[in-house]
């Protein structure tokens, strides 16, 4: 009885949140939000080089830059929703968009790789924050039946900053310096700014309510070993994406024009995998949970273990863009199935989980490229990423147990 009551609290809870009417100018806005916060994400994997030859490191402490953001990041995650639970949530998404234009600027302006560092800090509280509540608004911006296309517009945001940042940012330190690449994106940040004042609307604080917390969540049959598949997926694509640069010099020898062509062709063909995720997903959500990462984990290796030319790595380049182009968009769906009652407790979960995960990938990507340069990285993670198809092929079902969707408390927005 209790837990029906629970569930039809949680239905109810939701159904309160949502308006009348879809803002719909404010989801585009958090999608270009998303574009804005993973180009400067993303901007070490394509600056590695020049930018440890700039401060006279080694890239494996370049690529730390990357790991620093995402610990930052999983923290932010799991504390940033409750710390703001009193603001109103248009000036905490502002706030976010600010730090991190001033994460970009201060970046461009550094004198060391301690400082990068320190300023990638800023950039990892609006990463986690972002992203712990970015479900939790959407559902305050659109009717509920609305929910579903609000949240792929807003994780549309991923694939175009896939496709533009990694390449742009290769092309723009090929021109001008790193440092550039950094002030563009600080820019981009700034016309980001402008569009989220001028559309998001006023999302005063709920009242204090009762949520769910992330290691009640994982205790919902199924949840953990589904999180555990996840950041596996994840750790084996961070610990190659962030070292795609050198492998393709390293394995290719290309000049930089060619290098940011080639970076261009992995963004388009993981645009292509996330909108050929939509298709796949309708139709099987666990069968394209296991295909993906098993492609990446393909990919990775024969780009390492083949004997293979110009053609054939863009081939092998192209299949891995597709391939993990899916992999966040099958595993949002499944977050969705599996908690919806629970928008920001999960939202930090997940951040917790993705963001450990790429920590983890940078971290042990280094450690490898340290010990067996690119092709210890790569058949590593190319290992991991097999292994992450087998679990979620063995263990983790598309949807959890009907009786945990009603077990928590109040949805927390």
């Amino acid at each position: 009885m209790n837990r029906h009551a629970n569930g039809n609290r949680n239905e109810a809870a939701v159904a309160d949140t949502a308006p009348a009417s879809p803002a719909w100018m404010a989801v585009f806005s958090m999608a270009v939000g998303v574009f804005a916060l993973l180009t400067a994400e993303y901007l070490p994997a394509s600056l590695l080089t020049p930018l440890a030859a700039g401060f006279g490191v080694s890239e494996a402490l370049a690529g730390q830059a990357v790991t620093v953001t995402a610990l930052v990041a999983l923290l932010a995650g799991l504390l940033v929703p409750g710390l703001t639970r009193r603001l109103d949530r248009r000036v905490v998404l502002l706030s976010f968009t600010m730090l991190m234009i001033a994460s970009n600027v201060l970046v461009a302006l550094s004198s060391s790789v301690a400082v990068l560092l320190a300023m990638r800090v800023l950039l990892g509280i609006a990463l986690g924050g972002f992203w712990s509540m970015a479900a939790a608004v959407a559902m305050r911006l659109v009717p509920a039946r609305s929910v579903p296309r609000a949240l792929s517009i807003i994780f549309s945001g991923i694939a175009v900053g896939a496709v533009v940042a990694v390449p742009l940012g290769s092309y723009l330190g090929g021109l001008f310096g790193w440092r550039s690449a950094f002030a563009a994106a600080a820019a981009v940040g700034v016309a980001t700014l402008l569009f989220q004042w001028l559309t998001l609307p006023r999302m005063a604080a709920r009242g204090p309510v009762r949520t769910v917390s992330v290691a009640a969540l994982l205790r919902r049959p199924g949840i953990g070993i589904g999180i555990t598949g996840c950041m596996l997926a994840h750790t084996g694509q961070y610990a190659l994406f962030t070292y795609i640069r050198p492998a393709l010099e390293s394995a290719l020898r290309l000049d930089v024009n060619a290098l940011s062509l080639m970076l261009l062709g992995f963004g388009v063909a993981n645009f292509i995998g996330t909108l050929l995720a939509g298709w796949l997903l309708e139709r099987s959500l666990h069968r394209t949970m296991v295909i993906m990462p098993a492609l990446v984990g393909v990919a990775a290796l024969g780009m390492v273990i083949l004997p293979v030319h110009l053609p054939g790595m863009v081939l092998l380049v192209a299949l891995w863009g597709v391939a993990f182009g899916g992999v966040p968009v099958a595993w949002s769906n499944w977050v969705a199935r599996a908690v919806p009652d629970q928008a920001e407790s999960a939202g930090g979960m997940v951040v917790a989980s993705v963001q450990s995960s790429i920590a983890a990938g940078a971290a042990a990507g280094g450690v490898m490229f340290g010990l067996g340069g690119i092709a210890g990285v790569f058949v590593t993670a190319g290992v991991v990423m097999l292994l992450a198809a087998l679990v979620i092929a063995l263990w983790v079902k598309a949807e959890a147990p009907r009786h945990a969707l009603t077990a928590g408390s109040n949805l927390h927005l």
